[in-house]
């Protein structure tokens, strides 16, 4: 058994309600098909400079709408944003996992791509859960680069071969096994967390 000093978390998706699912409702309530905001998303610029913070959420919105009608779609991108925002709800069995880990004395991170808007921030809601909290739009980096797994990393005080990263996107997850992490694919969060109980010998259900 590969020995564990600390674990790594996305947010949505894995501690939090999944943005993945924000989308898919977004796209069946629009009469949109299946998988098209992802793919403009993937294909244009916007969504990825949002995450490393280049862009505000206010800013986002023209170019965001841009990509959405490369890939033939209209879309209102601030109604998307805050139907992504207002599912993003923590998940209390994550919370509990965090709770156990810290008090077996195993570091915990945070490691989320996310985005600021033009207003002052209030603290993340489950910030406290969290010895260290690594947002893309602030360190300017956003997963899958492997610089932004190796300074959460640093900043936890634990190598990457003693980490394991939980994720819901396979190729985050890739990113993280090429630094010699352990890895764990989110689909359900109980299946998730039997997987992390296993790799570290700590009961977390």
């Amino acid at each position: 058994m590969t020995a564990i000093d600390g674990v790594l978390f996305d947010l949505g998706g894995v501690v939090m309600e999944s943005p993945l699912h924000s989308i898919a409702r977004f796209e069946a309530a629009h009469g949109l098909p299946a998988g098209v905001i992802n793919r403009a998303i993937r294909e244009g610029q916007a969504w990825s400079r949002l995450e490393r913070g280049e862009l505000t959420v206010e800013a986002f919105v023209p170019p965001f709408e841009a990509d959405c009608r490369a890939c033939g779609i209209e879309v209102s991108a601030t109604a998307l944003m805050t139907a992504i925002a207002e599912a993003g709800r923590p998940r209390p069995m994550m919370l509990e996992a965090l709770r156990r880990l810290r008090a077996r004395g195993l570091r915990v991170a945070a490691l989320t791509n996310n985005w600021v808007s033009e207003g002052p921030r209030s603290p993340h809601p489950v910030r406290e859960h969290f010895d260290v909290f690594v947002e893309s739009s602030v360190v300017g980096m956003r997963k899958p680069d492997p610089r932004i797994y190796e300074l959460t990393c640093r900043e936890l005080g634990v190598p990457p071969s003693r980490a394991a990263f939980l994720d819901d996107l396979g190729t985050n997850l890739k990113a993280a096994r090429a630094l010699g992490m352990t890895t764990i694919k989110v689909v359900e969060p109980e299946a998730a967390l039997r997987e992390l109980s296993a790799v570290l010998g700590v009961d977390l259900l």
